[in-house]
C-alpha cells in the first residue's frame, strides 16, 4: 500500500481523470460506495446517522454516502456546513442526485447553534467536512462543529481524513475531529504514520476506488509494509542448503556494565536464520555470556577499563555482514575501534546504539563505502546525529530520514511506533506493527540481530531490512496476543517469539 502527501494525491487524482479518462464523478461514486460499505459494518439500521458535508471532493463523497445509505432505508440526515458556492463540479452533481432521490439537506445557516443538538441526537456522525486540502487551522463555523463532535462522545466515522487534520508532516498547530474510524481513500496519507497525528484517525481501513498502481508509483515511492509484502520477498530455503549459504555474521559490542546487549543481538541473529554468527567482545563478557548461546562463536577483543579498545586483529573479510555498537559504551577508548570498522568492513555494516554516537564524526566517510551501510537510530539518537531537537525529528521524520539517507548513501532505520526505513535512493517504507511492550531496553538490540540475519539471506537488502522490522513487530504482537502483556514483555521474550512468528508468517503464504 502506498503513502502519499496531499500534493501527491492530487496528482494521482488528476492524471487518472485527465490522462486515463476516468470521470471524476465515477471516482467519487466509487469512494462514496466504498465508504458506505464500511459504515454499514459498524452501524445498525436503527441508528440515526448525521452526515456533515463540506466543499470539495470530501463533501462530494459525503453526498454519495448519504444517498447510498438513504436509498437503502437508513435514517440519514445531511447538514451542509458550507454555502452553495463551495459545492462545485462533481460534488454538485452528486448533491443533485441525492436531492432527486428525495434526500433532505439542512443548511447550516438555518440551524445556527442547533447543529450541536443534532450531533447529540445522532448515533453516528459521518465527517465529510474538510478533506486533505486543509490549510492552517479550521475556521468558523467548522471549528465549532468539530469541537461539538469531539465533545459529543458519538461514534465518528471520517471520510478519507478527519476534518482539520493535515495530510502530511511538518504541521504542529491544528485542531481536528477525533474519529473512531477513518475510511482512507485511494492511498494512505502520510499523517497516518506521524506521532502527533496518527491517533486522530482512530481505527482505519483502506478503500480502493480505481487508481492504477502504475499511476500511484509515478507520484510516490513511500509504502506501508504488511504481511503480504513480507511474504512476497521472504526467501524459501532450498532442501540442499547449508550454513554457508545463509550468511556469516559478526556482532561487536558489550562492555562490563552492559554485557547483555551484544548477547541479545547475537541470539536474535541466530534465531532469525543467520548461518554462522560470531560475537566479538571482551574476554570478561564472553565468560559471562558464552553459556547463554551455544550456537555462536566468540572472538575476544582487547579492552581497557572494561571497554572495548582495539579490534584490529579481526579479519572482517571473513564475514558477510557486521553489526557493531550494541552496549559498546561512549568511552574515548572505543572511538577508534568504530572508526576503523567503518573503513575496514568490506561487507554490509550495521551501526546501532552507542556505535551511532561514535559514528557522528565519521559521517563524511560513509558515502565512500563500497558496500551497504545501515544505521538504526531511535529519534533521540537521530536528533543527535543531525544536531536538531527530538521534536523537530518527530514533526518531519520522513523528510529528515530521506535527506540523511540520500546525503550519506546509507539505509536508515528510524525506529519508533512507526518505523521509517529509508534507502539511499530516497525510497521509504513504514512498518507500523508492534505494541507498547517494545518500549523496553534491549528491543533495539534484538532488532539489530534480526536485521543482521535478514540482510544475509537471498532477498534484496532494502526488502530484507523491511522484513526484519516486520518480523520484530510480529513476534511482539504474537506474544502479547498469546501469553504476555505489554507490561511484562521483554527483549528476551521477543527473541524466543521469533520461531512462532516465522512459522505463522511462512505457513500462511
Amino acid at each position: 500500500m502506498y503513502i502519499v502527501t496531499a500534493e501527491e494525491m492530487y496528482g494521482i487524482d488528476r492524471e487518472t481523470m485527465d490522462s486515463i479518462g476516468v470521470d471524476g464523478k465515477i471516482l467519487m461514486e466509487n469512494a462514496g460506495r466504498e465508504v458506505s460499505r464500511e459504515i454499514k459494518k459498524r452501524i445498525s439500521e436503527k441508528d440515526a446517522i448525521l452526515v456533515l458535508v463540506g466543499g470539495g471532493n470530501n463533501g462530494g463523497d459525503g453526498f454519495v454516502v448519504a444517498r447510498t445509505l438513504h436509498v437503502e432505508g437508513y435514517n440519514v440526515k445531511v447538514v451542509q456546513v458550507v454555502g452553495d458556492e463551495k459545492i462545485k463540479g462533481d460534488a454538485d452533481y452528486h448533491k443533485r442526485l441525492f436531492l432527486r432521490c428525495n434526500g433532505l439537506i439542512i443548511y447550516l445557516d438555518s440551524l445556527g447553534d442547533e447543529v450541536k443538538y443534532m450531533i447529540k441526537d445522532s448515533a453516528v456522525v459521518v465527517d465529510a467536512m474538510v478533506g486533505i486540502g486543509v490549510k492552517g487551522k479550521l475556521k468558523e463555523p467548522i471549528l465549532s462543529i468539530a469541537q461539538n463532535i469531539n465533545e459529543s462522545n458519538k461514534q465518528v466515522i471520517a471520510i478519507d481524513i478527519p476534518s482539520g487534520l493535515p495530510a502530511e508532516e511538518h504541521h504542529s498547530e491544528f485542531y481536528a475531529v477525533q474519529a473512531d474510524t477513518t475510511v482512507v481513500i485511494g492511498a494512505l496519507k502520510q499523517s497516518l504514520f506521524l506521532q502527533n497525528t496518527a491517533s486522530f484517525y482512530g481505527d482505519w481501513v483502506m478503500a480502493s476506488i480505481g487508481f492504477q498502481s502504475e499511476v500511484i508509483r509515478r507520484y510516490t515511492d513511500k509504502q506501508w509494509w504488511y504481511q503480504e509484502a513480507f511474504q512476497s520477498f521472504f526467501p524459501k530455503r532450498k532442501e540442499n542448503s547449508h550454513k554457508g549459504m545463509h550468511g556469516r555474521g559478526l556482532v561487536i559490542g558489550g562492555n562490563h556494565l552492559m554485557p547483555g546487549s551484544v548477547m541479545m543481538t547475537t541470539k536474535a541473529a541466530v534465531r532469525s536464520g543467520a548461518g554462522l554468527t560470531t560475537m566479538g567482545t571482551s574476554k570478561a563478557v564472553i565468560s559471562m555470556m558464552a553459556s547463554s548461546c551455544n550456537e555462536s562463536m566468540y572472538i575476544p577483543i582487547q579492552e581497557q577499563d572494561g571497554y572495548l579498545s582495539d579490534a584490529s586483529e579481526i579479519d572482517y573479510s571473513a564475514y558477510d555482514a557486521v553489526a557493531i555498537g550494541m552496549g559498546i559504551g561512549r568511552e574515548k577508548v572505543t572511538h577508534q575501534l568504530i572508526k576503523n570498522a567503518i573503513t575496514a568492513v568490506k561487507g554490509i555494516l550495521l551501526v546501532d546504539a552507542d556505535g551511532l554516537y561514535h559514528t557522528k564524526e565519521q559521517l563524511h566517510v560513509l558515502p565512500s563505502r563500497q558496500t551497504p551501510t545501515i544505521l538504526t537510530p531511535h529519534p533521540g539518537e537521530f536528533a543527535s546525529l543531525l544536531d536538531v531537537s527530538i521534536s523537530e525529528i518527530l514533526q518531519k521524520p520522513f523528510s529528515y530520514s530521506k535527506e540523511f539517507a540520500v546525503k550519506y548513501g546509507v539505509y536508515l532505520v528510524l525506529k519508533g511506533k512507526f518505523t521509517i526505513i529509508t534507502a539511499s535512493t530516497g525510497r521509504q517504507v513504514v512498518e507500523s506493527g508492534g505494541n507498547p511492550g517494545l518500549a523496553k531496553g534491549g528491543s533495539g538490540d534484538v532488532l539489530s540481530g534480526i536485521i543482521l540475519a535478514m540482510v544475509m539471506q537471498d532477498q534484496p537488502i532494502f526488502e530484507a531490512i523491511c522484513n526484519a522490522c516486520y518480523l520484530h513487530s510480529a513476534s511482539a504482537d504474537n506474544l502479547v496476543k498469546e501469553k504476555h502483556s505489554v507490561y511484562d514483555l521483554t527483549a528476551t521474550d521477543i527473541i524466543e517469539g521469533i520461531p512462532n512468528a516465522l512459522r505463522t508468517l511462512t505457513s500462511s503464504e
